[in-house]
């Protein structure tokens, strides 16, 4: 099995400091379909707040992608406290996509829909998903962050937003780290970045407090790369669920990585979990 690679980069806030990560992974490929910008918008809260991403990671991510692929745009849907569109108007992205001439898509609001099954599953034997999360290519643009319920909110916990439903307790009385699995199983993120510029300890993923960390952690490998970002948090990998399961079922990697950039030791932090 060919060796995960997770670039690390410490650095100001800015496009330029994401373009670094971007290019430590040597991305060259044209995509041949659109990429989808999934962006975590758990609450309408700020990027200084830590709990949602950064205009900053969402501004560099499109003018990356926009050559590269057929088209790009930013989604994300409906919390059960949170409309999407109001979160992107609130947070800044809907300003970033209207600069770049990009679009913001409510997955909520998309009625084409494909139904899903998932093989060997944990806790769910299908899922039905926007037909446009299938036909793209799916850039992660999650968060660093503690999680009350699943101990880290990091890239596997974010493509959990895909599911088009508001109401979406009922897949956390399922067992969310469960579902989170299954859901990875059956789409995949092409890249990982994990926005760490503000993150956020304690009990998060809304309401903790915000940790300045100055920090981007990205890789095409979702489960290296959440194991990656665990370990600098302070969390062992193998005591969250969601990412040892990912990796025992193929999902992607918890094994050798090569870490590019900076090491785990120099910007590693012990978050607070309460």
């Amino acid at each position: 099995m060919a060796v995960s690679r997770v670039a690390v980069v410490k650095g100001e806030r800015s496009v330029g400091t994401v373009e670094r990560a971007l290019d430590l992974l040597g991305i060259e490929e044209k995509i041949p379909k659109p990429a989808m910008i999934k962006v975590n918008f758990i609450t309408d809260k700020t990027w200084e707040t830590g709990a949602t991403t950064d205009p900053v990671v969402v501004d560099a991510l499109i003018k990356f992608y926009k050559p590269r692929a057929r088209g790009v745009v930013v989604a994300e849907s409906d919390a059960t406290t949170t409309n999407a569109d109001r979160a992107a108007e609130k947070t800044g992205i809907l300003e970033v996509c209207d600069e770049n001439g990009v679009v913001f898509v409510n997955l909520s609001k998309v009625r084409d829909r494909v139904k899903v099954r998932v093989g060997n599953p944990e806790a769910i034997s299908s899922f039905t998903l926007p037909k446009i999360v299938l036909e793209s290519y799916v850039v992660n643009a999650a968060k660093l962050k503690t999680h009350t319920q699943t101990g880290v909110s990091l890239g596997l916990k974010n493509m959990f937003g895909l599911l088009p439903e508001k109401m979406k307790f009922k897949y956390h009385l399922r067992n969310i780290e469960k579902v989170i699995v299954d859901l990875n199983s059956v789409v995949r993120a092409g890249l990982t970045l994990i926005d760490g510029f503000v993150a956020m300890e304690g009990p998060g993923p809304v309401n903790g407090r915000p940790v300045k960390m100055d920090l981007v952690i990205a890789g095409k490998d979702p489960v290296a790369t959440d194991s990656l970002a665990a370990r600098v948090m302070g969390f062992s990998p193998d005591s969250i669920y969601h990412i040892r399961r990912a990796a025992e079922k193929g999902i992607g990697s918890m094994g050798e990585v090569e870490v590019l950039g900076e090491s785990v030791e120099s910007v590693a932090r012990r978050f607070e979990r309460r």
